[in-house]
């Protein structure tokens, strides 16, 4: 439905479809209504798109802009499909499911027609295994972050055989249309953002344990002092469901073997016990907050019993903030003296490694790591922006003391006389190109005058 109402956004027309229910609720009996009922047929989607549309923050700019939503089912309106530019499938994540589906949808689809799935795990050469050439040529996943009118990251996976013009129309009206960073990633496990976000919440909650913090403090860690949202980490995940974290957790752990940081993907206890009581989050109105009449009780990770609030204060904060702009603090944050240096050290060390050694595995290029933590984890300053901040040699030295070992990229970058994963020329960006061992420019910034990279210049255009 937040798709739907996305597309309704930006004007386009839409057909929605979901399943037909398998019983009459109570209320449809006793109105005497039938399986066969078309009202009862698209009860459904119609209830999903109506709690979309009430939900807040709202998937609508404008309520009316709903009206260009069709809804109907998937098994009497399947053939409506033979109309339509671009068919995206959100259904359950098991593929068994999502191949039947597919079988269904090559009966109707015109040739030329777009297929792609949202899955946020699936590997993408699985799902087209069996189906025509033409389905196979423009077919890949297309990968929303929830919420989707407000997260900006939109993932695009190629399948084995998807067309190059697909991928670029994709990408163009993913950024030009949707209003979305497009990132074209590789077909690995979780992709691009979940690959990186799960990693660092997964060793955030390992690292709480270790260091003995409550989550008030790593929340306060990890919020807006260091360009992350209000919401920062345990809010997050509150609001996004314990469960969904988990089953991407899980999912990495089964799928990602030998990556060096597999132990992380580990659930620790408190996790497991969170999911035994159903302490989802937002959803099942409690899991680490819990509002208790006017109150917002936190969860004390060691007894596993709700508790007041206990509000949370570093020193090492307390030095950052006469510094207004997020990307100068950092240098301060990795020099405390106190926990919360012990903890920005330990946590970036981690991150920085992990992140280094994704690359090329899951994209060749290390801007779009940092593009994909900004689109879709809301965050000011992706991993390599804040290596760079920090500075990349002074970090190595603090990755060392923690055992944390980045990628041998790293020491070549480095010894082949470049000093940072970014630079500006000439007022554009330009970014670290591995096997080149050379800066390139960052593509798409043709178009633009970027204020920011000709401040030392003054030289708007000659």
């Amino acid at each position: 439905s937040g798709i739907a109402c996305h597309f309704a956004n930006i004007g386009a027309e839409v057909l929605l479809l979901d399943i037909v229910p398998n019983q009459l609720t109570e209320a449809e009996e006793k109105k005497g209504l039938t399986l066969e009922s078309k009202v009862v047929r698209n009860r459904i989607v119609n209830d999903n798109l109506a709690a979309a549309l009430k939900s807040n923050p709202s998937p609508i700019y404008d309520k009316k802009f709903a009206d260009r939503i069709a809804t109907g089912n998937t098994t009497d309106d399947l053939p409506k499909i033979k109309d339509v530019d671009w068919i995206i499938e959100v259904v359950v994540e098991r593929l068994d499911i999502k191949k039947a589906v597919y079988e269904q949808i090559e009966k109707y689809r015109k040739p030329g027609t777009l297929i792609t799935s949202n899955t946020s795990g699936i590997p993408i050469h699985f799902m087209s295994e069996g189906r025509s050439e033409d389905f196979q040529e423009h077919f890949c996943g297309t990968h929303f972050f929830n919420p989707v009118r407000y997260l900006k990251l939109f993932e695009i996976i190629p399948g084995p055989k998807t067309k190059s013009e697909v991928l670029d129309f994709l990408n163009e009206y993913g950024d030009k249309f949707l209003g979305k960073t497009s990132v074209v990633a590789k077909d690995t496990p979780a992709f691009i953002g979940n690959r990186i976000g799960i990693y660092g919440i997964m060793s955030l909650f390992h690292l709480v344990k270790e260091m003995g913090l409550t989550i008030e403090e790593v929340d306060k860690l990890t919020g807006p002092v260091i360009g992350r949202p209000k919401s920062a980490t345990f809010r997050t995940v509150d609001v996004v469901g314990l469960d969904t974290l988990v089953h991407v957790a899980n999912g990495l752990y089964e799928n990602v073997p030998s990556d060096e940081a597999h132990e992380l993907f580990k659930l620790p206890d408190f996790i497991n016990h969170m999911m035994e009581n159903k302490w989802l989050g937002s959803k099942t109105k409690q899991g680490f907050y819990k509002k208790v009449d006017k109150d917002i009780l936190s969860l004390d990770l060691n007894t596993l019993e709700y508790r007041p609030q206990q509000k949370a204060s570093f020193q090492t904060l307390e030095l950052t903030k006469t510094i207004d702009k997020v990307v100068d603090r950092f240098k301060v944050l990795v020099k405390g003296k106190d926990k919360a240096g012990d903890f920005y050290r330990k946590s970036f060390a981690g991150l920085f490694a992990y992140v280094s050694n994704r690359v090329p595995e899951i994209t060749d290029d290390l801007y779009k790591i940092d593009d994909a933590m900004k689109a879709g984890f809301g965050w000011e300053h992706g991993p390599f922006q804040i290596w760079d901040a920090i500075g990349v040699e002074t970090a190595l030295e603090f990755m060392k003391e923690a055992g944390e070992k980045p990628a041998a990229w790293i020491e070549e970058m480095l010894a082949s006389g470049n000093k940072s994963f970014y630079t500006v020329k000439e007022g554009a960006n330009y970014y670290y190109d591995i096997p080149s061992k050379s800066q390139k420019k960052v593509p798409g910034q043709d178009a633009f005058i970027i204020l920011d990279n000709i401040r030392e210049t003054k030289k708007v255009w000659g």
